[in-house]
């Protein structure tokens, strides 16, 4: 009987350290999450950016040195960031894909012209950019007309421009949650040892004395669920490349370290600060008020 009596609080002590880590552990994997996706919102909008479609209608007496010649100008633009060319074959047979039927039987010849397909940096993947390089390419005596949907470029930046503003508003937002998650998580663990701290004052113990052993816990706690934090946060983005490689080519190990890093130094401060702050609330606290 008396076994069962002591395995039990050992057992429940066990067991608030481990929700405390797995909490702890959850509010930085969200805040992890939230720096993946602030460290990459504007690489994610390049990436948009530089895929809007933009195409140099070439005449169809162009001869192939002269086409050859015309890519290697527009590569030596800075603004651009490379162009592929596509004949006017090519040009047929991806249109017979995307109808799924074979229009030159019906036609007799290909109305179809070859061209340059341009990719923008995403500095000048915009309205004004675009419209200026149009003018410039259309005067070229080897383009028969430039081609690019104005709408949709608008679109994709007006689009960014709000995103971007509501990713600003989530992120403050979430960033205030978590913090405020961690701090209530570190203070009910503890509140539940409030009448042990007290019970140390009261025996004459130092301030530092009783600060120490929830310090190192706190620590403890911090590199635990930093540890954990970590270990999700890799697997999402294991899996995130699975998936989406395109969209997360440019998360290298570098940005993935340095974020592992400011999970660990997150975690561990602010265990150790909100432990601190919680320890002497119950240090100068009355003891009638401890039962409330």
């Amino acid at each position: 009987m008396n076994k069962k009596q002591q395995t039990g609080p050992t057992v429940r002590l066990r067991n608030s350290y481990v929700t405390t880590v797995v909490s702890i552990a959850m509010v930085l994997f969200l805040l992890s999450l939230l720096g993946l996706l602030i460290l990459n919102a504007r690489l994610i909008g390049d990436y948009v950016k530089e895929n809007i479609g933009f195409s140099v209608i070439l005449k169809d007496e162009v001869r192939e040195a002269d086409i050859v010649q015309l890519q290697k100008t527009f590569d030596a633009i800075p603004a651009v960031k490379g162009t592929t060319f596509v004949s006017a074959q090519a040009a047929a047979e991806s249109l017979q894909k995307e109808l799924g039927e074979n229009f030159l039987d019906f036609l007799g010849t290909n109305p179809l012209k070859g061209s340059v397909d341009i990719k923008f940096h995403a500095a000048y993947a915009n309205p004004d950019s675009i419209a200026k390089f149009e003018k410039v390419f259309s005067a070229y005596p080897q383009v028969y007309e430039v081609y690019y949907q104005e709408s949709m470029v608008n679109l994709v930046n007006e689009n960014l421009r709000k995103i971007s503003i509501v990713i600003l508003a989530f992120s403050a937002l979430l960033l205030l949650i978590s913090v405020a998650l961690f701090n209530n998580t570190i203070r009910l663990l503890v509140y539940s040892k409030r009448f042990i701290i007290k019970t140390m004052q009261l025996v004459g113990a130092t301030r530092k004395y009783i600060l120490k052993p929830f310090i190192l816990r706190g620590l403890m706690n911090g590199l635990f669920g930093s540890a954990l934090a970590s270990l999700l946060l890799l697997g999402v983005i294991y899996i995130a490349r699975r998936q989406m490689p395109d969209v997360l080519q440019f998360t290298d190990s570098m940005t993935i370290a340095m974020l592992i890093l400011m999970i660990f130094l997150v975690g561990i401060i602010l265990s150790g600060i909100t432990t601190i702050l919680a320890v002497n609330k119950y240090l100068g606290i009355d003891r009638d008020k401890l039962y409330f």
